[in-house]
């Protein structure tokens, strides 16, 4: 198997520090990307460095802001200069907040959209230019499965965010197979254990608006939703299967990985109803000709 140069976005925890350290594990050198890597993010940064001299791995955090171009084009450019090439990102930066959707600010749902969506971009626009330039690259999106299946409220915010990147990595698959880059999208489902997926969320900036919600019909609803995926969710479900799907996804060969992989403990139908949408989507690609969108192609480095 070729060691592969791989960038993975929001790797100061949770599933993107899972899959970092899971892709060092299967012999990648592997950059695990945070901000303030000198300030609060220090404990994490010398986390990773004791875990990959215990492991014998090749782990590497990396200071990259993915809310900024400038820190993520610095970010990149240090793996160029170190590799000459960058193989594979993983887009897992991602915030998640909770609470009634009128609460939130415009400029709330502003930031969420940022973290979520237009980071992707941001690393993208840094990246792709190598990757198109190599002829071959990987770019695994970490999706989620409110995007197709059924949800719950007060993670609106969250949920149209998720969904908007959804449907950017669809049309990226579209524009970059023909350079030889290929795509594929894991959609993770909700975890009852170790996923921070309450404790760490976000809160309304509107307190008072809240109160409305508290005071009327949803009293107490907030935590009837959190005891309601309690409910669903199976105790043992380990979210370190989302780090082990990108690692499959990554080490398979160029023209046989996946474009979706499903990783969902609470089955909420996004399988099923994934299944459906992609399949009119390409149809569509089909109908007009554009059928070869479908795969990547094999493409010659260019000088």
């Amino acid at each position: 198997m070729t060691t592969k140069i791989i960038l993975v976005t929001g790797a100061s925890r949770g599933f993107g520090r899972m899959a970092a350290n899971a892709l060092a594990q299967s012999g990648h050198t592997v950059y695990a990307s945070m901000r303030e890597t000198a300030g609060r993010n220090a404990p994490r940064v010398a986390a990773a460095a004791a875990y990959a001299k215990e492991q014998g791995v090749d782990l590497r955090t990396i200071e990259l802001d993915v809310s900024t171009q400038a820190s993520v084009d610095a970010g990149v450019a240090k793996i160029i200069a170190e590799h000459r090439r960058i193989d594979v990102i993983v887009h897992n930066a991602g915030h998640r907040v909770f609470g009634p959707a009128e609460a939130f600010t415009a400029e709330q749902l502003a930031q969420i959209y940022d973290v979520n969506v237009l980071s992707t971009q941001r690393v993208n626009r840094a990246a792709l230019p190598h990757m198109r330039k190599q002829g071959q690259g990987l770019l695994v999106w970490v999706s989620s499965s409110s995007s197709a299946g059924g949800t719950l409220p007060y993670l609106s915010p969250y949920f149209a965010a998720k969904a908007g990147m959804d449907a950017l990595a669809v049309q990226y698959a579209r524009e970059l197979s023909r350079w030889g880059i290929e795509t594929s999208i894991i959609v993770p489902g909700s975890y009852a254990q170790g996923a921070d997926h309450f404790a760490r969320a976000g809160k309304p900036a509107d307190e008072a608006r809240v109160a409305e919600y508290e005071a009327g019909p949803y009293s107490r609803f907030g935590t009837q939703i959190q005891e309601a995926f309690g409910r669903i969710l199976p105790d043992n479900a380990n979210p370190g299967a989302v780090a082990g799907a990108i690692v499959c996804v990554v080490d398979t060969p160029f023209g046989e990985r996946p474009f979706r992989v499903h990783v969902d403990p609470g089955e909420d139908g996004a399988s099923v109803a994934f299944a459906v949408i992609d399949r009119v989507r390409n149809e569509m690609l089909n109908r007009t000709g554009f059928s070869d969108l479908r795969k990547p192609r094999v493409v010659a480095p260019r000088e």
